[in-house]
């Protein structure tokens, strides 16, 4: 019997290990700004938030652990194709207004743990919006296309030849907080533009422009490393001026969580990918 509780002892404390390793990821993944809509004053994780877009209006989706209108039934398996291949369990195409691009490239562990972080919130029932895109998105058969020309899955390798904080500023960036999502325009198909990695847009969020990031004049090239891990805590840029809109909520519902250590690898990571001179204007 000792045995027995020792084994379940320690599967107790593996799970809320995981479930707190669950809030940090959850944290650095910006789920909570998008997945509710605090405007309404909506449940946090219920969805419902409006996402407009040059391809439509698209609504966050419930991702609390209720049965029937949220992920309470998904298995991990399912939360893993979500987030790996955008599909959902029922097998439809999820609109890629959830970043699935970037989550794709997550580790499975890492997603795991997020989903058990959920699975211990409070299930909200809330019915999911319909989505409103432009026409003729509405048909998802398009979106197969889509994946075809803008997708391709699979977690994201270190690269030996890099820094340990070089490898974990990649994966924070381009997976977890997805920040090519908001930071790289989009082609004409709503994939993102490569050759404009990270380098603003005129058409961000809500119609916000969001500001060029690589280490360019027209970007953070007088950004210092200790400059950018400032701003990602606590959302003040070198010369005072606060963050507004969708950074700000990335920061307050999100990046000011993470560790020093974290905020100090996407630094490192920025200022070392290659300069892109785009003005996306004030």
């Amino acid at each position: 019997m000792a045995l027995i509780g020792l084994i379940a002892a320690t599967a107790s404390a593996a799970a809320q290990d995981s479930v707190a390793r669950g809030e940090y990821l959850v944290r650095a993944a910006g789920c909570i700004a998008c997945h509710t809509d605090e405007k309404s004053g909506g449940a946090q994780f219920a969805g419902g938030r409006a996402l407009p877009t040059p391809f439509g209006t698209f609504y966050s989706s419930n991702i609390t652990p209720d049965p029937e209108t949220g992920i309470g039934n998904w298995s991990d398996a399912d939360f893993i194709t979500a987030l790996r291949e955008g599909r959902s369990p029922e097998g439809h195409l999820l609109y890629p207004v959830f970043p699935y691009s970037s989550y794709t490239k997550m580790r499975d562990e890492d997603m795991l743990a997020i989903k058990a972080y959920l699975f211990a919130q409070p299930p909200v029932q809330q019915e999911n919006k319909t989505q409103e895109p432009n026409f003729p998105l509405g048909w998802r058969f398009l979106l197969n296309g889509w994946k075809v020309l803008n997708f391709e899955s699979g977690p994201i390798a270190d690269d030996p030849a890099q820094s340990e904080a070089w490898n974990r500023g990649r994966y924070l960036v381009e997976a977890l907080a997805h920040c090519s999502e908001c930071h790289t325009p989009r082609t004409l198909t709503g994939g993102l533009d490569q050759d404009l990695y990270l380098a603003g847009t005129a058409d961000g969020p809500e119609g916000e422009k969001v500001p060029n990031i690589t280490p360019a004049e027209s970007g953070i090239a007088d950004w210092s490393e200790t400059d950018i891990a400032y701003l990602l805590k606590e959302g003040l840029k070198p010369n005072y001026d606060n963050v507004q809109g969708s950074m700000a909520e990335a920061i307050d519902d999100g990046l000011k969580y993470l560790t020093d250590e974290d905020l100090n690898a996407i630094a490192t990571y920025l200022k070392s990918i290659p300069p892109i001179e785009h003005k996306v204007g004030k």
